[in-house]
């Protein structure tokens, strides 16, 4: 899996997937390999549980065969996890009754992550969580 320079210049891992719910595998093994390298092994557990989330919504409601999984380092204790993929639906946060087997994926992204967002683009869409330390402020 080759090292490559996202379009800001950090550092990154990237992996075009099957848009199958059996990807994620592959996808947790990508960001595991990245947290690796950049000694991030902490976020690892808050990382598989993420990427599995944003993997499931794309094999549920994206378009084309295929979505793209990339890990960015984007600082010393911060890691994007990005899934892009050809649909121009919008993610929609549910709420979910107990019981419902969907609609929790979005509200665990965001309580793991530092800030999580998506980026529309020409042919679809980037669905992207950061994960690190919270800063302190005083």
């Amino acid at each position: 899996m080759p090292i490559e320079p996202s379009p800001t210049g950090d550092p990154a891992y990237s992996l075009n997937l099957p848009r199958t719910p059996e990807s994620a595998h592959a996808a947790r093994h990508l960001v595991s390999s990245a947290l690796d390298v950049w000694g991030l092994g902490d976020f690892e557990d808050a990382a598989w549980l993420v990427v599995t989330e944003l993997m499931a919504n794309a094999a549920m409601h994206a378009h084309l065969d295929l979505v793209r999984v990339t890990v960015t380092c984007r600082g010393p204790r911060r890691v994007r996890i990005a899934v892009v993929d050809r649909s121009r639906r919008m993610p929609e946060r549910h709420k979910a009754a107990d019981g419902d087997e969907h609609g929790r994926g979005l509200a665990i992204v965001e309580a793991l992550s530092l800030a999580w967002d998506v980026d529309r683009l020409p042919w679809g869409k980037r669905v992207w969580a950061d994960l690190g330390d919270a800063e302190v402020t005083l």
